[in-house]
């Protein structure tokens, strides 16, 4: 599970002084710590517990669970019984126990420079219970869903925690989805209101939130479902004399006046104008440990979306543990997570794991290139952030710029890196290594999902000896095994299924609405395990490797091959900034590779190029490996949160031209060029 002792060959040790101050300050200590905590979980745990505020102690087991389908339900409970409120341990404890009322807990940056606004724990306390107060006058209760569809701003937290603070269960949707995938989610759901923006600037492009907001709205109605209210943020449109606090968010510095918003006045409310006479006092709703906290939708990546169900008190206790430990985090430290609050990370290490530390946060609006490529550099200086954290897709993107625009800024705040999202392949590892963190600060490459609702293998600074690409040890509590396809565990360095053995206490607890599904997607296959549907490799030092999603494995002549190894053999070639493997029909091999790889700038596709492509290939995984094809791809179909669309990718690389619903694609017009580079020989 975990080597007896810290390897010593092919690993980076970083950290300097770090090292003397570090929570985990050593490879022994976190294997103490590891050890007790899956041997005496109750014990590790309860101690954790107690630098929280519970209502009413718990009752019975600490955790109680049952992984085997064929033993009966599935469930997993922790500290079943006790009553908390986890707005009231990230807020009113910070500011009224612990005299954290006039630190900063948000710098907000705006998608433009100098867009900013800089919020304290007191001024947040005092917003989300006037917006609880709000929700309430609007009839929210305990247990009722509230779909929240907004850009990164600090009303997004707001209405997040104002819902948490009166029991209400939120559903955030990312602000990039489609009329439709909203109108699903709310649906799906059952909620019975929206909060929503005007609108938002992502770099250049502006998004007309409200419109799509109706619109899903109007779906919703043609379906049956009329939400009664929609509560609107002025964002771009307000005017200076109508904010009268200055706490809240500024108008934005590209305002838009004339931005046409509809108006629906039976179902249609301004956020402002609720908040007028509005009192900052609101008593929080103490709420069973094992009550709904928030339900986040899976991407739909592979098929429905799925409602995944989080409870408060053990989803809190592991946040706030593993933002603590992970990043390693100290009362000083200003950190900044650039993901968007619309996805898991942002739920658990920018608002909950974060605010429970009593941590200093950045909350960003923008891109990482816009207005130029050095914006995430400028911030870091600008803030002195010293923890940060990003996805590899954002380190890949950058590389193709070069050194120049990071070492434009002295990064010299930063103490420690991490990745998220998605393995990172080692030549970018090395680049974020190197060049960002100047070889002095460790990485912490993480691996965790919508699902496991934090951490659950990772680094930890200065405790654990880094290899590029890894994700490296479990998580405390955590007991991850790999399986063959028999269901068999397998030991030493081996090649699998990634699974868990045991819960944590922030493990998903059902698919909301459909336990079936529950039980069907991750636990039918292996009883008495979850499954993860990732591929793992273990290595003879027992570092764990993600090799992709299973589906996004390829059996090619009987042999399964990962698409994300072979994407990483691609990219270690200095011309090749980011690639993107996917499958094609091959009528002897079943499978072949198609490839699509974008160049650094200044470098032309060639026939010599393609040969050396391959050659690297066959030599980094061996023969069976080499692509088929390799394309030539100025982009790739991504997200609005820079995931690789791989489902538009494999129509491309068939040339099939019905590619499904694509509304959440960044830029669509890479789609048309994708076609146009089509490799000859695949017809």
């Amino acid at each position: 599970m975990i080597p007896d002792k810290a390897p010593k060959e092919d690993v980076f040790h970083a950290g300097g002084d770090l090292k003397k101050e570090a929570h985990v300050p050593n490879f022994e200590k976190y294997k103490e710590l590891y050890l007790k905590s899956i041997e005496h979980p109750d014990e590790f745990w309860g101690d954790i517990a107690k630098d929280f505020y519970w209502k009413s102690k718990h009752t019975g087991q600490f955790m109680d669970y049952n992984f085997d389908v064929t033993k009966g339900e599935i469930y997993i409970k922790c500290m079943e019984g006790a009553t908390t409120n986890i707005c009231y341990n990230v807020l009113d404890c910070n500011v009224h126990e612990r005299r954290l009322g006039d630190k900063v807990a948000f710098y907000w940056e705006g998608n433009e420079p100098g867009d900013e606004m800089t919020v304290t724990y007191r001024e947040l306390l005092q917003q989300v219970c006037q917006f609880a107060n709000v929700l309430k006058s609007q009839g929210v209760k305990k247990g009722d869903r509230v779909s929240i569809y907004m850009p990164m701003v600090v009303e997004l937290v707001v209405a997040m925690l104002a819902c948490v603070r009166i029991g209400a269960v939120h559903s955030i949707v990312f602000a990039g989805f489609s009329a439709e995938s909203l109108c699903e989610r709310i649906l799906d759901s059952q909620c019975s209101l929206l909060i929503t923006a005007d609108g938002f600037y992502r770099g250049d492009k502006l998004i007309n939130l409200k419109v799509i907001a109706d619109d899903a709205l109007q779906k919703c109605r043609d379906r049956s479902f009329p939400v009664q209210r929609c509560i609107m943020l002025k964002h771009l449109s307000k005017e200076v004399e109508a904010i009268p606090l200055s706490s809240q968010s500024p108008p934005a510095k590209r305002p838009c006046p004339d931005l046409q918003v509809p108006w629906n006045p039976e179902v249609d409310q301004c956020w402002l104008s609720l908040l007028s006479g509005v009192s900052e006092e609101c008593e929080p709703e103490w709420c069973d440990s094992e009550d709904p906290l928030f339900i986040l939708y899976t991407s739909g990546s592979t098929g429905k979306p799925k409602g995944v169900l989080h409870t408060i008190g053990g989803y809190m206790l592991y946040v706030a543990t593993t933002f603590k430990l992970v990043f390693d985090y100290h009362p000083d430290d200003v950190y900044w997570c650039t993901a968007d609050i619309g996805w898991i990370t942002g739920h658990s290490y920018i608002t909950y794991g974060p605010l429970a530390n009593g941590a200093t946060s950045v909350l960003f609006e923008g891109l990482p290139t816009y207005p130029d490529v050095s914006r995430m550099w400028e911030i870091v200086d600008k803030y002195q952030v010293t923890k940060f954290y990003t996805a590899p897709t954002a380190i890949r993107l950058l590389m193709k710029y070069g050194c120049e625009p990071v070492q434009k800024y002295k990064r010299d705040s930063l103490k420690v890196l991490g990745t998220v999202g998605e393995p990172i392949n080692p030549e970018a590892w090395q680049w974020y290594y190197s060049v960002v963190g100047e070889k002095r600060c460790p990485v912490v490459d993480t691996f965790w999902q919508t699902e496991t609702g934090g951490h659950v293998l990772t680094p930890l600074p200065a405790a654990t000896p880094m290899k590029p690409g890894s994700a490296t040890f479990p998580f405390f509590g955590v007991v991850p095994a790999i399986l063959n396809e028999s269901g068999e565990e397998l030991e030493g360095p081996s090649e699998g299924y990634l699974v868990f053995k045991q819960p944590w206490p922030g493990v998903m607890r059902t698919v909301y609405g459909n336990h079936q599904r529950f039980e069907t997607t991750y636990f039918e296959q292996f009883p008495g395990y979850y499954v993860t549907g990732d591929g793992c490799r273990r290595d003879k030092d027992g570092y764990y490797w993600i090799t992709g999603r299973i589906d996004d494995m390829l059996n090619v002549s009987g042999h399964l091959l990962s698409t994300a190894e072979v994407e990483s053999a691609l990219v270690e070639h200095e011309a090749v900034v980011e690639a993107a493997v996917v499958s094609r029909p091959h009528p002897v091999k079943g499978e072949s590779l198609y490839c699509f790889v974008t160049l650094t700038d200044g470098v032309s596709f060639s026939r010599t190029l393609e040969a050396q492509l391959k050659k690297q290939v066959r030599e980094k995984i061996g023969a069976i490996a080499t692509p088929d094809f390799i394309q030539n791809a100025p982009g790739l179909p991504k997200t609005r949160s820079g995931k690789i669309m791989r489902r538009v990718l494999r129509k491309i690389a068939r040339n099939e031209r019905d590619l499904g619903d694509v509304s959440t694609l960044a830029d669509s017009s890479v789609i048309e060029l994708l076609f146009q580079n089509r490799c000859c020989g695949a017809v």
